[in-house]
């Protein structure tokens, strides 16, 4: 079942396993409001379950890149395509948001980031990463990093 995030009521539907599901729902609200404003794309999220192919392709950039695995749980995520780059997101348990930025031109920006929910620690297999703090109304204080993707996925 896909749910359509709701940046004016941050909801932590499909989020209640989180420890931190207030900051990751708030998290999530604050993605959506930035598609919405900056692609007019309605942010619609959907059970991990239900979003295995984005789960599988994010997670396969993150470890064919990277090296890295992530071992929380993934909870929610989607894909879908806007302004010519192709986006995915995946929030997972402890509070982790990753998103995929993947320009469709060969010579575009492509790059994965990672969000850490306001009260999470940074998890082990992103301890090589230094977190820079934005404040957020829907979100509390965010953690963001990312890397450069190089290769093609």
């Amino acid at each position: 079942m896909s749910y359509q995030v709701d940046f004016q009521t941050v909801s932590t539907v499909g989020l209640e396993s989180s420890p931190v599901a207030d900051a990751l729902a708030g998290l999530r609200a604050n993605e959506a409001r930035y598609l919405k404003n900056k692609y007019d794309h309605d942010f619609t999220v959907e059970s991990a379950a239900d979003a295995k192919d984005t789960i599988e392709w994010v997670s396969g950039i993150l470890d064919q890149e990277r090296g890295i695995v992530i071992a929380s749980p993934a909870l929610e995520a989607t894909a879908f395509e806007a302004g010519g780059i192709r986006f995915a997101y995946v929030f997972y348990e402890s509070g982790l948001g990753i998103n995929v930025m993947y320009t469709i031109e060969d010579a575009g920006k492509r790059a994965v980031g990672f969000k850490l929910s306001e009260g999470m620690e940074v998890p082990e297999e992103l301890s090589s990463f230094k977190f820079a703090r934005q404040r957020s109304k829907l979100a509390g204080t965010i953690r963001g990093s990312y890397f450069v993707i190089k290769g093609e996925h």
